[in-house]
């Protein structure tokens, strides 16, 4: 989205800052007034979660630069007002390979908590009585800033290693488990651990804490969608695009009309469609386009999408998954020795895994 913020990159990786999470700190602002803060305070309390935040870019640049030394690349790191995320392409299925970039993130909390330590005199602090001394922790003050700051690196770090999956503690199960049992088992039994814990969550945010809900619904609901990913790429490994691509497909050329088009798919059941010129691919038209000009008298070329990627028949299905999944477009042109020979899609595939589901169980 436009509001959203670059603030630059590291080492290649775009540092985001979604614009929901203005709201926050709007709210912190709103919260401080409300309770009849200072300039001052307000302050204090915006800094203190822009602190905290960056604590959160570094870890999630742990995970980043430690798989980077494994081969996989990140594209950007994205900060939202329940935290942060690293946009990895690809999660190393190796599980040492794992672990060491899973572990990597809350390594960072512990170095920033150790630098912390080494700054605060917190022997010092051990020796105040905290209900005599209530007041000298709400000063406004470099040492409590600091303090502040240890205590939420510490509790980042007990809170990611919370075996819930697809948490940091999760994925360190999983990988743990994948090194003794097959990955594909050990997704499942991480993901189920990971759904009871999002259960309890849930009901302690009930009674509690609303803002639990949201964890709770998240942990569930990342946790069922990494093992359905992990499932789904165990079922389509050694196939190829060849397997699973649609061959009887219907082409358009660029001078044809756009009604043609249209009828095609009210009276068929494509959706999209391939632009061919002298045997080479010039374009692909999306339904989307299709429907949005329907109504307009023009040709094929007009608003055919000419930015597209075509697919090799010996491709492997894992990588056209990943990019299915990764693409806002979802339908891929086929080619054999450089000649069309079929298309596949995201229908198209998921309807391939499920024959292989199937298959296999």
């Amino acid at each position: 989205m436009k509001a959203s913020l670059n603030l630059g990159s590291i080492s290649g990786i775009k540092i985001i800052v979604h614009w929901t999470f203005y709201f926050l700190i709007l709210w912190v602002v709103f919260d401080e007034l409300k309770r009849g803060g200072t300039t001052q305070s307000i302050l204090f309390n915006v800094a203190f979660v822009l602190a905290v935040f960056m604590c959160v870019v570094l870890h999630e640049l742990g995970h980043a630069l430690m798989a980077k030394r494994f081969g996989v690349n990140t594209k950007k790191i994205t900060l939202l007002p329940i935290g942060g995320m690293a946009s990895l392409d690809k999660i190393p299925e190796l599980p040492k390979q794992e672990l060491l970039v899973v572990i990597a993130g809350p390594l960072v909390n512990v170095v920033i908590a150790v630098l912390i330590y080494l700054v605060v005199p917190m022997k010092e602090l051990a020796n105040i009585n905290l209900t005599e001394n209530l007041e000298t922790f709400s000063e406004l003050t470099l040492q409590n800033f600091l303090l502040y700051l240890f205590v939420v690196n510490i509790g980042l770090v007990i809170f990611n290693i919370i075996p819930a999956f697809p948490m940091d503690g999760g994925r360190i199960l999983r990988a743990l488990l994948a090194m003794k049992i097959d990955r594909v088992k050990a997704t499942q039994i991480a993901s189920s651990i990971g759904q009871i814990i999002a259960v309890i969550f849930l009901f302690i945010g009930l009674l509690f804490n609303p803002f639990l809900i949201f964890i709770a619904l998240f942990i569930f609901l990342g946790a069922y969608g990494e093992n359905q990913m992990v499932l789904h790429l165990s079922l389509l490994k050694g196939h190829t695009v060849e397997d699973a691509m649609m061959i009887n497909i219907t082409v358009f050329k660029p001078e044809d009309s756009m009604d043609i088009v249209v009828d095609k798919i009210i009276y068929g059941t494509e959706n999209n469609f391939v632009v061919v010129k002298d045997s080479t691919i010039v374009g692909l038209l999306y339904h989307k386009d299709i429907i949005e000009n329907s109504n307009k008298n023009i040709m094929v070329k007009d608003i055919m999408n000419t930015n597209f990627k075509v697919l090799d028949v010996n491709d492997n299905l894992k990588k056209v998954y990943s990019l299915i999944q990764s693409k806002k477009t979802s339908f891929f042109p086929v080619v054999e020795n450089e000649k069309l020979v079929g298309a596949i899609d995201n229908i198209n595939l998921n309807e391939y895994i499920l024959l292989q589901s199937k298959l296999a169980y």
